[in-house]
């Protein structure tokens, strides 16, 4: 994709699709209700007699792959009582790190209204946050706490939004309160995801919609190799309070990211509106 489309696309501009890629486009999505009408119902059988499903896990696997992600896991995932932190570019980082560990997710509610992800990942547990003054965190606090006592994995985007790969936002630390004090046993995991020299092209970015943005990339040829990198993990209780924790977390990702990348990041080309929540009110004694 040439720059110039790129950024009509980050303008909030519908891309015209070519005969081909519209027929790639249709391709994807047949593809992608066949999974379903198989995992659903599978996954809905297996809720109905109270057994773990995997189910929601394959399927975000299998519908990445579809999408043309190559996932290629690197380090080892902790399966249960951790808190991955991650960098974001698009709404597949769902179906990679969902195929991949299995996490739930926290992401932006923007997610909820993209095509079949956003259903999909709820079915997943994802929880959903907007980025509005209005809209404090307890509720989704209360949530992940209670995820976290499942001994679910859980996953967070910290940046607040999708950027281009090139760049790593600081990381907004509401939705860390959950580790203060961390929950018995609980790890974090920092995440790095790389989508080499796709990243800019393929990232959610500017003022694109989440429907158009899948449109690109579900009309495009081919695959690409996506790299995600479980780093060495840490335990809360060493870097004392949600803000110790995010830039401990943001070290190691910039770290990873760097390597891969092989030069130095650069400032984030869209604006990003502040993320600002309601301070959640504060516990007995705290």
């Amino acid at each position: 994709m040439d720059s110039d489309l790129r950024t009509r696309a980050a303008q909030g501009h519908p891309i015209p699709l070519s005969l081909r890629a519209q027929f790639r486009l249709w391709r994807r999505i047949l593809m992608l209700a066949g999974t379903i009408l198989i995992f659903v119902p599978l996954h809905y059988l297996w809720r109905l007699f109270r057994l773990p499903s995997p189910w929601p896990r394959m399927f975000l696997g299998t519908a990445g792959r579809i999408a043309g992600a190559r996932v290629k896991k690197i380090g080892v995932p902790l399966k249960r009582d951790v808190f991955y932190i991650s960098n974001h570019l698009s709404w597949l980082d769902i179906l990679a790190l969902g195929g991949a560990s299995g996490t739930a997710f926290v992401a932006k509610a923007e997610l909820a209204t993209a095509p079949l992800v956003g259903w999909l990942a709820g079915l997943n547990r994802t929880v959903y946050v907007k980025r509005e003054n209005r809209l404090g965190v307890a509720d989704q606090i209360n949530q992940l706490r209670d995820a976290l006592e499942e001994n679910w994995a859980v996953t967070v985007f910290p940046e607040g939004t999708t950027t281009d790969g090139q760049s790593l936002l600081p990381f907004k630390t509401p939705m860390l309160r959950v580790l203060e004090p961390p929950p018995p046993g609980v790890m974090v995991q920092p995440v790095m995801l790389d989508y080499g020299a796709v990243a800019e092209e393929l990232g959610w970015i500017g003022e694109e919609s989440g429907v158009n943005n899948a449109k690109r990339i579900l009309s495009r040829k081919g695959s690409f190799q996506l790299r995600v990198s479980f780093l060495e993990p840490f335990h809360p209780r060493d870097y004392p309070g949600r803000k110790a924790i995010a830039a401990e977390s943001r070290k190691r990702i910039e770290t990873a990211l760097l390597a891969a990348l092989g030069k130095p990041l650069r400032p984030f080309a869209y604006a990003v509106d502040a993320v600002r929540y309601e301070k959640p009110p504060e516990e007995p004694g705290a």
